[in-house]
């Protein structure tokens, strides 16, 4: 419980949130009696309820600063404080305790070894293993317990075989779409490669045909050329 301060910090820490209770005696009168008749009337509810839930005897007193008196028992205050004298005047409630606590472990032991052991005797059952000691009956019982557990395998097989075969399936037409993806930006790209081919030829042809013209006449010229000096040449020799 939070206790209300004067000064306007204590208020606006009031608005933030409920803050840590120091454990100590409340000095406030007023403030003193409210906690008190809060928390005697939290105590008190959940005593009852302990009661109720875990079918358990309580009894609860309570006594004022001013001396009155506040009590809650599910049976009667009296009886349930005799009953704690009883068990503390009684020097062999604790050994009593512990040997129940003792019996109720060993009975829970054996318990669990026998369904050990039946559990082992099972399993080696199944595994074809010490069939020499059931009976006929048992047997056709063994039998009709794994025909029902082949037969659930078998489904879970087969589900997980039509899974695998949907996904499968999915795959394949995911690939195929990729393939026809791939296989149409292949001939698109052939296609451009084929229409700049077919751009640069004009160009091409019209470079190789004016090489063709100018070897044409370019070599009768040097044929000339080489006619004429040869001639100057053999002139020359008749004169000398």
């Amino acid at each position: 419980m939070e206790f209300s301060d004067q000064t306007p910090e204590g208020s606006s820490q009031r608005k933030m949130g409920r803050g840590k209770i120091e454990i100590k005696r409340i000095e406030n009168t007023t403030n003193r009696q409210v906690t008190f008749c809060k928390r005697r009337n939290g105590l008190l509810k959940k005593a009852y309820e302990l009661s109720v839930l875990c079918d358990a005897e309580i009894a609860l007193i309570v006594f004022s600063n001013r001396g009155r008196l506040y009590e809650y028992a599910n049976s009667s205050v009296r009886t349930t404080i005799d009953r704690y004298k009883k068990a503390c005047t009684e020097p062999s409630n604790s050994e009593s305790i512990s040997e129940a606590n003792a019996q109720f472990y060993q009975q829970e032991a054996s318990k669990l070894r026998r369904q050990i052991r039946e559990t082992q005797n099972l399993n080696r059952h199944i595994l074809g293993e010490a069939l020499s000691s059931m009976t006929l009956k048992e047997l056709k019982n063994l039998e009709v317990k794994l025909e029902k557990g082949i037969s659930r395998i078998r489904s879970k097989k087969n589900e997980m075989l039509c899974a695998d075969i949907e996904f499968m399936q999915k795959r394949e037409g995911d690939l195929q779409n990729e393939n026809n993806y791939l296989r149409a930006k292949i001939a698109e790209n052939e296609r451009a490669q084929q229409a700049q081919t077919t751009s640069m030829m004009p160009e091409t042809a019209y470079e190789s045909t004016s090489s063709q013209a100018y070897g044409r006449n370019y070599l009768p010229i040097n044929l000339l050329e080489s006619n004429h000096y040869s001639c100057a040449d053999q002139t020359a020799l008749q004169l000398v």
